[in-house]
């Protein structure tokens, strides 16, 4: 499997600047690249990537997706005076040619080709590519809103015709809708385009009826382009996610990527001039890893917007940091989408609904009458996460973002503990865990009884029980303690192991702990407190704890087929799981289970990306190809798989609505349409 992750970066693609007064164009500077290589080195991230040189994409690779005119027009303006220049330029939409124009934007092509090879090859297994200029609004016989070559359209056809690619997703989340791509693909099912994009109902740029949600595609590309338009200014990370939890992930689990590309613009981010949006770069940190569970991990991030450079430089960084492995920080702000971000993912489920396996018994209907108007806009009242934040962005003052930036990241950044996944195991049990996974010593007898009777004796009834804690209390102790950040226990008893791991954890002093039970959980614990939130996935319905919102039953039984867990997870357990924002997840498998390896896989995958990837996971079936992949999941060093995609039965999308009706009002990030309650204004 592949390791590592590829930086790619080349100081003269900074060449490429502005000559003449341009309000439009100004902001487009080179200083974007360089300063955010700059914040990469002063968080040692440069060192801890694979260098890959750059080379100029050549003309033939260009013409993969440009015309010849195009390509001639861009190679004569290598030797025109800056009048001549000026004049060409003004044939485009934002656009400004230098001398050196031709040659960056050759870079800038083949910076994203060699990242494409380095993953495809193996040589590594995921990486960036810090390019200028941008390429997603290039067209194919025009430069277009600073684009002169559409990188990420080129590295898509390149990758299909080099190495017989089938299936390549690009994900968009720039703030500008990138419609040289849609065009580009529109005809084309072997690309799913999915935009973001600011549209205030056609008013902000390109101002294109095709940037909105019904534009899917067209011919055999019907369904294969996903358009969501965001119609106020001001949304956040609890926005961004809920655009991933119910459009984007579930669409490209069934669609099943070979390649992920992403069209990476920060102009999405808070403190960006274009944007006006209130998102913070850990949000970024998210999407990525939630991409990186994708294609067998092979991702390619490709530099396109972002013109507030603190804001540019930190997201960038915290996009590295995700694509090396390093635990995702919590999430900040109120988890709870606003209601003009969940009309625009309801009317896009509408208009996809027929083309999706996953939306088939979804109830979506279109919204004709939207929370906001055309030209009767006004700025998003959106609960960013602290006063000083909407200030910022109401005010738009850089030196007060730059501030709100510097005290953020201290806030949400930490040491990453010295081990990543730890576990307890005799001699040779290191032959089939895979590498990174740490062995640490067990707890002695005497230790495991002193701590036991102390604070467990109501749980723990017999010595042969109380024994087998000695793995759970040294690996858990671990994790609390920072020493280790995620771990791995065999138990023989798991529903005991996670009743004493969420007691211990609440008693170490953590206020919210998630626990995921797999299995029938014969203890289940008080949760009245708020400190523990338990979704039980089991087959037969509990009856216990009914109309607790810190008690969830999911009663699941998995096709044989296949993995059908994705719509849970993604529609119910991650939205539920988000909303609520653990500081631990405890994962438990127990008696019974109901779930295959690859849908356990899928969620513990997709849970470390919470409580800053403390994870601890507890089994009681020692089978060892189970123990092999969640161990694979929490290392996080290659993605495990995820079976085959089976789309949800009528039965199960309803049983999934019925409990998103049921606690949507407590955890709202479940919503997705506007009959699904109140989100924020």
């Amino acid at each position: 499997m592949a390791s590592g992750t590829a930086l790619i970066y080349d100081e003269e693609m900074t060449t490429h600047k502005l000559l003449w007064n341009d309000p439009i164009c100004d902001i487009e500077v080179p200083e974007r690249l360089s300063s955010s290589y700059e914040q990469l080195r002063s968080y040692h991230l440069v060192e801890r990537c694979v260098h890959v040189p750059v080379r100029e994409g050549s003309e033939e690779e260009i013409l993969l997706v440009h015309s010849l005119e195009h390509l001639e027009v861009a190679k004569s303006t290598q030797t025109m005076n800056e009048e001549e220049l000026k004049r060409v330029s003004e044939n485009y939409d934002a656009f400004f040619f230098h001398p050196s124009t031709y040659h960056c934007a050759r870079l800038a092509v083949g910076a994203a080709l060699q990242l494409v090879d380095a993953v495809m090859a193996g040589k590594v297994r995921n990486g960036m590519a810090l390019v200028r200029p941008p390429g997603h609004h290039s067209q194919r016989n025009a430069a277009n809103g600073f684009c002169l070559f559409n990188n990420v359209a080129i590295a898509a056809e390149y990758a299909k015709l080099k190495y017989g690619l089938q299936r390549i997703l690009i994900v968009d989340w720039d703030v500008h809708h990138g419609q040289g791509t849609q065009y580009i693909f529109e005809e084309d099912p072997s690309v799913l385009y999915f935009s973001w994009h600011r549209y205030e109902h056609q008013e902000f740029w390109p101002s294109l009826k095709e940037s909105d949600y019904d534009a899917v595609g067209l011919g055999k590309g019907k369904g294969f382009n996903i358009n969501l338009p965001w119609n106020k200014v001001g949304m956040g990370n609890s926005d961004y996610l809920a655009a991933f939890f119910h459009v984007l992930l579930p669409m490209a689990f069934e669609f099943d990527p070979e390649l992920v590309i992403v069209s990476s613009g920060y102009d999405a981010g808070i403190g960006d001039p274009e944007g006006q949006m209130n998102a913070t770069p850990e949000v970024f940190a998210h999407l990525t890893h939630f991409l990186m569970q994708l294609a067998n991990g092979k991702l390619c991030v490709i530099l396109e917007g972002g013109y507030h450079l603190k804001s540019l430089g930190e997201s960038v960084c915290m996009t590295v940091r995700t694509l090396l492995g390093d635990p995702v920080p919590q999430i900040t702000g109120e988890m709870a989408p606003c209601l003009s971000a969940v009309e625009s993912i309801q009317n896009v489920r509408a208009a996809h609904k027929p083309y999706w396996k996953w939306l088939a018994y979804e109830d979506t209907s279109f919204l004709q009458n939207l929370s906001t108007k055309s030209r009767l806009l006004k700025k998003a009242n959106s609960n960013p996460s602290t006063e000083d934040e909407s200030q910022i962005t109401n005010n738009n003052n850089t030196v007060k973002v730059e501030r709100f930036l510097e005290l953020h990241m201290k806030n949400i950044l930490f040491p990453v503990p010295p081990i990543k996944t730890a576990t307890t195991g005799s001699e040779g049990s290191e032959h089939f865990l895979p590498e990174h996974v740490q062995l640490v010593k067990e707890m002695d007898e005497t230790e495991i009884k002193a701590l036991a009777s102390g604070f467990y004796a109501d749980l723990v009834k017999e010595d042969k029980t109380l024994l087998s804690l000695g793995s759970t209390f040294v690996i858990l102790d671990k994790i609390l303690k920072k020493e280790v950040c995620n771990g791995i226990a065999a138990s023989p008893t798991a529903a005991l192991s996670a009743a004493v791991a969420l007691r211990h954890s609440v008693r170490f002093g953590f206020q919210r702990v998630l626990c995921v039970f797999v299995g029938d959980m014969q203890m289940i614990p008080n949760t009245e407190n708020g400190k523990m939130l338990i979704i039980n996935i089991c087959e037969k319905e509990q009856s216990r704890k009914t109309g607790c919102k810190h008690y969830i039953s999911l009663n699941w039984k998995e096709d044989a087929g296949g993995n059908d867990l994705f719509s849970a997870v993604l529609g119910f357990i991650l939205p539920v799981a988000y909303s609520y924002q653990p500081n631990l997840t405890v994962i438990a498998v127990g008696p019974n289970r109901n779930l295959g390896i690859s849908g356990i896989s899928l969620l513990v995958a997709l849970l470390r990306g919470l409580a800053e990837s403390r994870v601890f996971a507890v089994i009681e079936d020692t089978e060892i190809s189970l123990m092999q992949s969640v161990a694979k999941a929490l290392v996080g060093a290659s993605t495990p798989p995820f079976g085959i995609y089976v789309p949800p039965t009528q039965e199960k999308v309803n049983k999934i609505k019925a409990l998103r009706d049921q606690f949507q009002q407590e955890w709202k990030m479940l919503q997705c349409s506007v009959n699904d309650g109140t989100s924020r204004n």
